[in-house]
């Protein structure tokens, strides 16, 4: 698909950025064994890939706000349109040299995510979308699944870590799904399972605590590839809200009902 010029832009950038990673994601390995570990390198990676993309898209639309996961947030003289940034979704599994990570690229106007990119370098998976014009992996046009029975569906979420409180409320959302559904994945970046979601891997979504730069991106690209998506908790905002449900949309109701714990 041709793109807009700064949907172009946006997939220049990510790859870029994506090239990076991979040749730091080559050293963790070596990193494993050492006394100091991976942990200090791998989060340079991260700083250094977004410093990467804010200078790169910085210098294509200078007047563009900017928020990324590493360097908070930046106005622009042009107050309607901002990048939201996530220059390494998936760092625990870069950490463990697991090849299952992202770099995602959102595009915002006037408060609504307008674009997304969500670049899985490792596989050479390019995910994007333009608000309009459909969803697309590489050349790909991109259709959520056409499963309408629950237990034919494949789902999957997030689980807390390191003692998070959540943990709790999370257990009891998988002992109302699995029995349900054919099962869940926790494959740890969040904006791969909307990516997923969007292709059709996956029949739907959910997760808590989630920040902004994780799931801008892959918004629109849930919606443009006819998938729905909303706020987890009626009258929350979507990007900001913190938590979220999608599916496709003859699954949608029945899989929110669950995961809302709704009768």
């Amino acid at each position: 698909m041709a793109g807009s010029a700064n949907l172009n832009v946006m997939m220049k950038v990510a790859r870029k950025a994506g090239r990076q990673l991979v040749k730091d994601f080559g050293e963790v390995e070596n990193l494993q064994v050492s006394k100091k570990g991976p942990g200090d390198f791998v989060s340079r990676a991260d700083r250094e890939a977004e410093a990467t993309i804010k200078e790169e898209l910085m210098a294509a639309r200078p007047s563009y706000g900017f928020w990324g996961e590493e360097g908070g947030e930046i106005d622009g003289e042009d107050p309607t349109r901002r990048w939201i940034v996530d220059p390494l979704d998936g760092t625990t599994n870069f950490l463990h040299g697991l090849p299952h990570w992202a770099v995602s690229i959102a595009l915002e106007h006037k408060g609504a995510v307008v674009a997304g990119v969500i670049y899985d370098p490792v596989k050479d998976e390019m995910f994007y979308a333009e608000k309009g014009f459909g969803a697309f992996v590489n050349e790909a046009r991109l259709r959520v699944s056409g499963r309408h029975r629950m237990a034919e569906c494949l789902f999957a979420t997030g689980l807390p870590w390191s003692g998070r409180a959540d943990l709790p409320e999370t257990l009891q959302d998988l002992a109302r799904i699995l029995p349900a559904c054919s099962g869940v994945r926790r494959f740890g970046s969040a904006a791969l399972d909307l990516a997923y979601v969007a292709a059709g891997r996956y029949d739907g979504f959910w997760e808590r605590r989630l920040n902004a730069w994780d799931i801008a991106a892959g918004i629109i690209i849930v919606k443009e590839s006819g998938g729905l998506i909303e706020p987890m908790n009626s009258g929350d905002d979507l990007l900001t809200g913190g938590a979220l449900v999608c599916a496709n949309d003859s699954i949608f109701d029945a899989f929110a009902k669950v995961v809302r714990n709704k009768s």
